[in-house]
């Protein structure tokens, strides 16, 4: 069974098919987690568009916050100096929080957008939340404006990505530790930068290795999480507590630790639930909407060292901590916690 294809956003595979034919849309609306894709087709806009020397005349930033559209009206329509086009951006502009009247003055404008403008509202802050119920404006709104939600990229798309990062930087990379890379520091490009470059700067030889990624990698909070259970499959509450230690450091909620530990032990529950069962990974993918089959390889790997009654047991037992830290005044959350590790790594089986 193959992995699962990622759609790719249809405004997403516009934008790009519009930059490879230069047939740009007077409106955009860009929005999505992937900030690295946004700034990077902002950049492509303002190149394709803006010839460079005349940016100070043809290129304008804008903040929504105090932004009326009066004043967004005044700038749109401004000819472009010794240029063809110019290129507006506003960011966090709420558009379905503006009142009675400025929706009026928005609605106008998009109804009669000059050509020679390329107007994107950027949310970055702000989450782009369009109201169906302002039909008017939702109308205007979707028949000028190409809508462009940059999601996080698909498992093979961000390993070819990684790799090609690593080789700029004079590196090799295998799938398995790209993979791992991901699993460990997250799937958002923005994030995985800055680490890339920290690995490649370590690592004395050309090529690698999931040793040099866990040397000095900072790992996102679901990959301690794995860790801490990855211990405990071990008995090694010393090293599980430690992994705690670093999250509460961090200033990471006990509650929220809790939530997701317990998250990850109904993951290893249906994951035994797999291995008695004769499923695959492809199941286990299916069953938590997972975009790579690496982080259910390890959950298989992990769960072979757990029954079905010790991921019951520790369940229950977060249903009871959870309700405890919730319930109780004073209550030494941190504490338990780490008493928690303890009474879970006790009770796995030699």
């Amino acid at each position: 069974m193959p992995l699962k294809k990622e759609v790719e956003d249809k405004g997403y595979t516009q934008l790009k098919q519009d930059l490879k034919t230069g047939q740009l849309c007077t409106v955009y609306v860009f929005h999505g987690e992937e900030t690295y894709l946004r700034e990077y087709y902002l950049d492509q806009l303002r190149k394709k568009l803006i010839p460079a020397g005349f940016e100070e005349f043809n290129y304008h930033k804008l903040e929504g916050k105090a932004l009326s559209v009066q004043a967004l009206s005044d700038i749109v329509e401004a000819l472009p100096m010794m240029c063809e086009k110019t290129l507006v951006t506003v960011t966090d502009f709420d558009l379905f929080k503006l009142n009675e009247e400025q929706r009026g003055q928005l609605i106008a404008l998009l109804s009669d957008f000059p050509d020679y403008c390329c107007l994107v509202f950027v949310y970055d802050i702000l989450e782009y939340k369009p109201d169906k119920k302002m039909k008017r404006l939702y109308t205007a709104l979707t028949s000028t404006a190409q809508i462009v939600e940059f999601k996080t990229q698909g498992q093979s798309d961000l390993i070819n990505w990684v790799t090609r990062r690593f080789k700029a930087l004079g590196k090799e990379i295998d799938r398995q530790s790209a993979e791992h890379l991901i699993f460990t520091c997250g799937s958002l490009m923005t994030g995985l930068i800055p680490e890339i470059e920290k690995i490649a700067a370590y690592t004395r030889g050309a090529k690698i290795t999931i040793e040099d990624i866990n040397a000095v990698a900072d790992p996102v909070i679901d990959a301690m999480i794995y860790d801490i259970t990855n211990e405990i499959s071990r008995r090694n509450y010393d090293a599980a507590a430690d992994t705690l230690g670093k999250l509460l450091k961090m200033q990471e909620e006990p509650i929220v630790i809790l939530s997701l530990i317990g998250k990850e032990l109904r993951k290893l529950y249906t994951a035994r639930i797999a291995l008695d069962g004769g499923k695959d990974r492809y199941w286990l993918m299916d069953i938590w909407n997972m975009r790579s089959d690496y982080p259910a390889k390890l959950l298989l790997g992990s769960a072979k060292h757990f029954s079905k009654e010790w991921c019951r047991s520790g369940i229950e037992m977060c249903k009871v901590l959870d309700v405890q830290m919730k319930s109780q005044t004073g209550f030494d959350s941190e504490g338990e916690l780490k008493l928690l590790l303890m009474r879970l790594a006790q009770e796995v089986k030699e």
